[in-house]
């Protein structure tokens, strides 16, 4: 046995039938369970199956930045996992845009040790459902944080992650705007695979517009005019 008793396991890209059985029957026996965040529709389902959890919410009030967030998180589970076995839960997929999983594979492969991590559904297979997206074609995926890498200019069929508020949508479309027109059409992505989900074909100036703008809302620019003749 390593050092480290910790598993990490994604809850899906929000309804709880898309997380898979393997991970369900590991929260069903965990003995003690982290979540990076409640703010996930999936855990209303182990609030109505009485699973108990912690999770580090409280982090995100104290700290400095999301670099710094993300890594005391790491180090906190590094920490108690050495004391006792863990099960820690993210949003989505532990290999999709989760950076606490991608400290804590870094830091634990420098000390030769590993952490386990089970296979999830991310929030890009509902996408490519809802778009009727094959990405074997090629497609990119951004950050909206990513400032540096989207002012640079975007190729190909694009998706961009993290448009969780307004005032992220906006400098979204600022920095979009300096290499395309601001009637170019995109997709607005907002909760999939949920009951209230909202697909909108929306001319990019309209980006900040859009009231429901959150955590569960990514854009998607196609590249390709062929994309809008399917």
């Amino acid at each position: 046995m390593g050092k480290y008793r910790l598993t990490v396991a994604g809850l899906g890209p929000g309804a709880p039938g898309l997380v898979t059985r393997e991970t369900w029957d590991r929260i069903a026996t965990a003995r003690h369970i982290i979540l990076r965040t409640r703010i996930h529709p999936t855990v209303e389902a182990l609030d109505a199956a009485g699973i108990s959890y912690e999770s580090y919410d409280d982090f995100y009030e104290t700290a400095a930045d999301f670099e710094e967030l993300y890594a005391r998180i790491a180090g906190d589970l590094l920490q108690r996992a050495a004391q006792e076995e863990i099960l820690y839960l993210v949003p989505g997929s532990p290999f999709v845009a989760e950076r606490t999983v991608h400290l804590l594979r870094a830091w634990t492969h420098a000390e030769g040790e590993d952490v386990k991590i089970l296979p999830a559904m991310s929030f890009l297979e509902p996408l490519f459902a809802v778009l009727g997206l094959d990405p074997v074609h090629g497609l990119s995926i951004v950050d909206a944080a990513d400032e540096d890498r989207i002012a640079e200019g975007l190729r190909g069929d694009t998706i961009v992650t993290q448009v969780y508020a307004r005032e992220i949508a906006s400098n979204l479309k600022l920095l979009l705007m300096e290499h395309m027109e601001d009637t170019r059409e995109v997709y607005y992505l907002h909760h999939l695979c949920l009951p209230d989900e909202r697909i909108a074909r929306i001319a990019l100036f309209e980006l900040d517009r859009q009231e429901d703008t959150d955590h569960l809302t990514s854009l998607f620019i196609p590249d390709t005019p062929l994309f809008w003749e399917k």
